[in-house]
């Protein structure tokens, strides 16, 4: 594997670490190793290196004034290329900026005490019970993305993972075997808003054989 990280590969590292770092600030438990294996097993890279990684992206945090992950400590070797690179994504991908420098309360939105209800309209398409049946079984309970078993069991006892059409139904997307996957919350939320879903969308064409481009 070449030594130089991709923008892909560095969006994707600086997301994960950013998700650690939420769930640190939340008192949320979770595993980092964990996330070293789903990026490893996504690009092709040692868990080492992304381990690294994140140990430089923890050397960003505390050069722009922030705590990092714990466990995860800075590490300095890093160019003022890469840095300025991982900096910018980092600030990209945060939806508040100042998020974790401010301390003013002032600013804290009131929120609606009595919410009013909305009329909206929707299309809806009409869909083949027996496709969503024949993906979700086909998957053996793991994501066709990750490839992690499927994130918990529902009350009726089914393991849960989504449908998703790789072209929309309101795009002309065919309602078939051929166009869809079953992936996990996560993933299915990256496909449709993470930075690399593009990429993440090919690798599924690349992974599985049944998956026709429409």
């Amino acid at each position: 594997m070449s030594d130089h990280w991709t923008e892909e590969e560095l969006c994707a590292a600086v997301a994960a670490y950013q998700e650690m770092y939420t769930k640190e600030q939340r008192g949320e438990p979770f595993v980092k190793k964990r996330y070293y294996q789903a990026l490893a097993s996504q690009f092709g890279r040692t868990e080492k290196s992304f381990e690294f990684r994140m140990q430089n992206i923890s050397h960003v945090y505390h050069k722009m004034g922030r705590s990092w992950v714990s466990g995860l400590k800075p590490a300095t070797h890093v160019g003022a290329h890469t840095f300025a690179h991982i900096e910018r994504l980092i600030r990209q991908q945060e939806s508040t900026p100042a998020a974790y420098l401010s301390s003013d309360t002032s600013s804290v939105p009131q929120g609606v005490l009595e919410p009013q209800a909305r009329s909206t309209t929707a299309n809806s398409y009409g869909r083949d019970p027996q496709v969503r049946e024949w993906v979700l079984k086909n998957a053996a309970q793991l994501c066709e993305a990750c490839n992690h078993p499927a994130p918990f069991v529902t009350d009726s006892g089914e393991v849960y993972l989504e449908v998703h059409h790789l072209k929309g139904l309101a795009e002309g997307g065919s309602d078939t075997i051929n166009n869809t996957v079953a992936l996990c919350p996560n993933c299915h939320r990256e496909i449709h808003h993470g930075c690399h879903r593009t990429a993440m969308q090919e690798r599924l064409y690349q992974r599985l054989s049944r998956l026709i481009r429409e």
